[in-house]
């Protein structure tokens, strides 16, 4: 065996130390054609410092030989060596053949750093070189899709797509569903999934189909992508509560909570599961489960404001008063958020004979609930109990704006008179 078969041998093995042990040889016995070969195959393996070693020695032979300069600065990027990278690729004349190259590592380097409009600049300097070049068109519909521009984007992907079915490696195909997704071109983004998934099933291309057929409300065709995910992969976590949304958009609640339940036994962490099995729970006319499944929630996030508010809404039904103000309490302690929270407590101090209490929460509720008639009265009697008569004045006047047929309200305004 050759130093050359060595090589590669040690290499598909995995043995680091093999390797390192065989490079200094190498180096010298291999051809330089075929220690640019071993290069590739030591990037592909993780073996980026031994490949930059290469790469290093081969430009030590050809120190003018700019598709090397542009290799190892592409190396050195993700080796996070960014200032070398940038040195070779800045000694790079801009009247060589590769310079599009130099122009497109750089734009990946930008990219890299968040500097979107300079990755752009660089991209669209090499298109005025090559403008014909498919894979300088694709990596702009790249940049483009990573900065929200979906639309130009997908527009790029389509034209590369009437020439041809791949390009770096990349469906086109499934590009064009994911940047329509994206997008929220969700019907578009279907269709493109559909056609994916002739050639090519996976995980993510059932999820993405479900989840743009979802949102196209065409729930029967997401419950039969998603139901083909679970068989194909039980443990893609996602699938569950999508699935279990599809069955309630259908108003199948019974189905929806056993598919959630069936999601929180793959996935014992997720607070979205548990949330969405409390409100099925409650769909089922099952609140002492719904209760458990939005106490998980909360355990699994404290601050979990969405559960908190569905938990309350439950307790405040039922006349839990001390529960709740004992959370509010907590929450208070805590620093936390609560004012969404306002109107529940002014409820329950309320009916705690805590007036003092309810009153401030009465207030900081009333901004955010002037539009609501029930929380209303519930105030404008309060108030009058409280002897606050102007203020109740002003939410009377309130209600009559909402409900002005409502001869309730007149009456009560006349006493104010």
């Amino acid at each position: 065996m050759d130093i050359q078969e060595k090589m590669i041998d040690t290499i598909q093995k995995g043995n680091l130390e093999g390797i390192q042990n065989l490079l200094e040889d190498f180096k010298i016995q291999a051809d330089p054609s075929i220690q640019y070969e071993v290069i590739g195959l030591l990037t592909n393996f993780g073996f980026l410092e031994e490949a930059d070693e290469l790469l290093e020695h081969l430009l030590y032979l050809f120190p003018d030989e700019a598709q090397l300069k542009i290799d190892r600065a592409t190396l050195l990027m993700e080796r996070e060596q960014e200032d070398e990278a940038l040195n070779l690729l800045m000694s790079i004349d801009n009247a060589a053949p590769e310079y599009p190259q130099v122009l497109l590592a750089l734009a990946d380097y930008y990219q890299m750093q968040g500097l979107y409009e300079v990755s752009e600049q660089r991209i669209d300097e090499a298109l005025d070189l090559l403008p014909d070049e498919p894979l300088l068109h694709f990596a702009k519909a790249e940049l483009l899709m990573e900065m929200g521009r979906f639309t130009e984007a997908a527009r790029i992907y389509h034209e590369l797509y009437e020439e041809q079915t791949e390009i770096a490696g990349v469906r086109l195909v499934e590009r064009l569903a994911e940047v329509h997704r994206a997008g929220a071109a969700f019907e578009e983004a279907l269709t493109f999934y559909m056609k994916a998934l002739e050639d090519n099933t996976s995980p993510d291309l059932l999820f993405g189909a479900a989840y743009s057929a979802f949102q196209s409300q065409m729930y029967e065709t997401a419950i039969r992508y998603t139901e083909d995910l679970k068989t194909l992969d039980p443990d893609y976590f996602s699938a569950y509560l999508l699935l279990a949304q599809s069955y309630a958009m259908l108003e199948n609640n019974q189905q929806a909570l056993a598919v959630i339940k069936e999601g929180i036994t793959r996935d014992e962490y997720d607070k979205e599961l548990y949330l969405f099995a409390g409100k099925m729970a409650l769909k089922n006319s099952l609140p002492e489960e719904a209760e458990q499944y939005l106490r998980q929630a909360i355990a699994l996030d404290s601050e979990y404001m969405e559960a908190i508010i569905t938990l309350v809404s439950i307790l405040s039904k039922e006349e839990r008063d001390e529960e709740i103000v004992e959370l509010i309490e907590k929450l208070e302690q805590e620093s936390f958020d609560w004012s969404t929270l306002s109107a529940f407590a002014a409820i329950s101090y309320d009916r705690l004979e805590n007036y003092e209490r309810a009153y401030d929460f009465y207030q900081l509720a009333y901004n955010d609930h002037k539009e609501d008639p029930l929380f209303l009265e519930k105030y404008v009697y309060f108030l009058i109990e409280d002897g606050k008569r102007a203020e109740a004045k002003d939410v009377v006047k309130q209600l009559i704006a909402l409900q002005p047929e409502e001869p309730t309200w007149q009456d009560l305004l006349q006493t104010f008179e």
